[in-house]
């Protein structure tokens, strides 16, 4: 006997807009993150989760008590707490003697767990420890990842956990990119069953050729990490995860319309061709030529009919001269 679920009706507008933005779409809005703490964290893994929250701002919900969760036992109040922020991503800190220095980086899909994968935080250095100007803060960063463990078909657990950090980092979806705004680069090396971050901005500056020069400096946090146990879904559930909801009508192209950057939109009308002898326009009393005007034009009529009359009478005496001239 199948479980029945309860349909949540709206009763006014206020929560039907709130229901419709929960719903799956087929542009999602940026994805936020939630960072929890577990029982026992350490104080190397909190100061780890505060500079990642900082990373991850605005998109980035930090919560500051303690709770008793066990991921990989019992996820359910991870669970609530996605849903209760309309959150799919989280990640949990904590530490004991078995796994020191944990970090728990991980995902769900319908407010339920996808995967997450287990990390032990091996050495870091924080952000306030280089002495640099950082990033602006919601700056989408440009991702690389170096390493055969994350090109290798066969490492499915390295294959997934690339996956995660890049739905994890990569801020919201741009059409449009400006060079000048691109200034910050997260760095994923991964070398066997360790993965190390690095963080930079980019600097430019001028060159003698038309493209600027491109620094890296490097401003925080500085992590290496270690992989431990995880949590995979299942090929059928990650398929089904990443399937594209077509709730949203594609409108059609309208012809000659354009919009700019700034969302304004212009448009091109095309007139056909009129014949400005046939448009009746108003007549306006002060349009009308006076009397020295029309006085003026007909002598100006008269001076060129008789101007044209003397033209033929020349070049008819011009012509007999000629014949003339002849014999």
């Amino acid at each position: 006997m199948g479980v029945l679920q309860r349909v949540v009706k709206p009763k006014n507008q206020r929560s039907k807009r709130a229901l419709e933005e929960r719903a799956p779409k087929a542009i999602e809005n940026t994805k936020t993150a939630i960072f929890v703490k577990g029982p026992n964290s350490s104080q190397l893994v909190q100061d780890c989760m505060k500079d990642l929250y900082i990373l991850k701002k605005p998109n980035s919900i930090a919560y500051n008590q303690k709770n008793d969760i066990r991921p990989f036992e019992d996820a359910s109040k991870l669970e609530f707490f996605a849903k209760k922020h309309d959150s799919s991503l989280f990640m949990f800190g904590n530490h004991n003697k078995k796994r020191p220095h944990n970090m728990i980086l991980g995902r769900t899909y319908d407010y339920h767990m996808l995967d997450m994968v287990e990390l032990g935080l091996e050495s870091f250095v924080p952000m306030k420890d280089f002495k640099t100007v950082k990033a602006a803060m919601g700056c989408k960063p440009a991702l690389v990842f170096h390493g055969d463990p994350f090109s290798d078909p066969a490492n499915a657990e390295m294959q997934r956990l690339k996956n995660i950090l890049v739905d994890f980092f990569r801020g919201p979806e741009v059409t449009n990119l400006r060079l000048a705004g691109i200034e910050h680069v997260l760095q994923f090396t991964a070398v066997e069953s360790k993965v190390m971050m690095r963080s930079y901005r980019i600097n430019l500056s001028r060159s003698a050729t038309a493209n600027p020069r491109v620094d890296l400096e490097e401003i925080g946090p500085r992590i290496n990490w270690s992989v431990r146990r995880n949590q995979l879904a299942s090929d059928d559930l990650y398929k089904e995860a990443c399937k594209q909801v077509a709730n949203v009508r594609k409108q059609k192209k309208i012809k000659n319309i354009s919009e700019d950057v700034f969302g304004t939109k212009h448009a091109k009308i095309h007139v056909d061709a009129q014949n400005i002898k046939t448009v009746q326009t108003r007549k306006f009393k002060g349009l009308k030529e006076t009397k020295e005007e029309r006085v003026a034009e007909a002598e100006r009529k008269k001076e060129r009919a008789e101007a044209a009359r003397q033209a033929a009478i020349d070049k008819v005496f011009a012509g007999e001269e000629d014949g003339d001239t002849g014999e």
